[in-house]
């Protein structure tokens, strides 16, 4: 499936060039910091255990691998995967005290790792900025080992009507604090038009059905403004 607006020649990864120096902070301010909530809800869904090992795609600066690492044992594999540069290096300096991190500079769509490689796959607030989603999806079936599980966290539809309102009005001024943090409102005006062009939740669970996971299902928290979707390799 393909995303219309991802695939405007450069414009994804432009939208990161801008703002990877300073992404940990709006992502702080564009949730008012409840995405580190939302990332310790997907790490206990995924209940991962010593001796597993993740592969985080569209990684950012490398927050889920260091919950996954934090919860689990410091021995345990990591692949941090994102397509921009300056978000993987804000990850290595940030992440500098875990060795066991491998960083990988790949799109979703097309990974440069071995079939059944992973116990775990993970993408948080990516799977909306690439340009095919059911090659996203093929690309995680084909990584995940036998057993393997898929989980997304993303954000969603929300719920209910009266907290969609207040949301949308909120979201009106993240552009604007973008402007004021970054010097530039462009790139989060994209992130906002992302949110809402984006697949629903029963959509998502759908395309994860056609290419192939099973026991698929997903979670919504904080009334839909995100979810988590999961689904097994089998």
């Amino acid at each position: 499936m393909q995303q219309y607006l991802q695939n405007k020649k450069g414009l994804v990864q432009g939208v990161f060039d801008q703002v990877f120096d300073k992404y940990d902070l709006m992502n702080d301010f564009m949730s008012l910091g409840v995405h580190r909530l939302w990332k310790r809800n997907l790490i206990n869904m995924m209940s991962p255990s010593k001796n597993q090992n993740l592969i985080d795609v569209a990684c950012g600066t490398g927050d889920i691998g260091k919950l996954f690492l934090d919860s689990t044992d410091d021995n345990n594999n990591i692949t941090c995967v994102d397509p921009n540069k300056g978000m993987i290096k804000k990850g290595k300096a940030k992440l500098i005290n875990y060795k066991n991190i491998s960083w990988v500079i790949s799109k979703a769509e097309k990974l440069p790792l071995k079939e059944n490689s992973f116990d775990f796959y993970t993408i948080s607030f990516g799977l909306r900025n690439t340009k095919n989603l059911n090659k996203v999806l093929s690309e995680a079936y084909r990584v995940l080992k036998p057993g393997g599980r898929f989980l997304c966290l993303e954000f969603s539809k929300i719920q209910n009507e009266n907290f969609e309102y207040i949301y949308k009005q909120y979201s009106k001024l993240i552009p604007l604090v973008g402007k004021y943090i970054v010097g530039n409102k462009e790139p989060y005006e994209y992130l906002i038009k992302s949110i809402e062009e984006f697949v629903n939740q029963d959509e998502l669970l759908e395309l994860m059905i056609s290419n192939n996971f099973k026991k698929c299902n997903y979670r919504n928290l904080t009334n839909g403004i995100v979810s988590i979707h999961s689904g097994w390799k089998i």
